[in-house]
């Protein structure tokens, strides 16, 4: 439901469980196997000779460093900020605004009239947190497509049923519609953890 890139987090998971699987093989393969381990030393030899004439050719000036070490510098820049660029974009696409009109002439009352989203969220919520058979509750709002909708994560305890959990949140938000006036799409998720199987239920003597 909300704006976070789906699509590019598993194709980045795939890439990287590949890549990470495939040097893991090469170095159980250098270990295994002498014959490539006596091949990657003969092929590295050579390529840590030329790395360091390389360092050697480029230096900025006599007795200082390489202009490559720049480089790689800003090349690790650029990826740090993709990283944080990547991270700012997961979990977009909340909203404030549950429910927003303008007024017309027609109305008699030109203006704007907008509902925040927290009536909702804290309505639901309050709800949700009287009863003793959820460990967890969490109630957001999202724009998805242009409307505002309301997300419902619900943890309830071991031996709930979950159908009667549902039941009684589409009551609650039937109840909402009513006082509202207006109809608010709603998702209902009821999931599971470890905090749900071995909390116990509170007791009263």
């Amino acid at each position: 439901m909300n704006g976070t890139p789906r699509g590019l987090n598993r194709f980045l998971l795939v890439l990287t469980g590949l890549l990470l699987l495939a040097l893991g093989a090469a170095l159980a393969v250098l270990v295994a196997v002498p014959s490539v381990a006596r091949w990657w030393q003969q092929w590295a030899g050579p390529q840590v000779q030329w790395l360091g004439e390389l360092a050697a050719r480029t230096r900025l000036a006599p007795g200082s460093g390489s202009w490559i070490w720049l480089v790689v510098a800003a090349c690790l820049l650029v990826v740090v900020v993709s990283m944080v660029t990547w991270v700012a974009n997961q979990g977009k696409g909340r909203t404030n605004i549950l429910f927003q009109r303008d007024g017309t002439d027609d109305d008699a009352a030109v203006g704007k009239v907008a509902l925040s989203s927290a009536v909702a969220e804290q309505s639901l919520k309050a709800a949700l947190l009287e009863r003793g058979d959820l460990t967890g509750v969490s109630v957001t709002s999202y724009d998805f497509r242009g409307q505002a909708c309301v997300r419902v994560r619900v943890l309830p305890r071991q031996g709930v049923a979950p159908q009667e959990v549902a039941a009684d949140i589409g009551s609650l938000v039937d109840a909402l519609d009513a006082l509202l006036g207006l109809q608010v799409p709603v998702l209902v998720s009821i999931g599971s953890g470890a905090r749900s199987r071995f909390t116990k239920a509170e007791r009263v003597r």
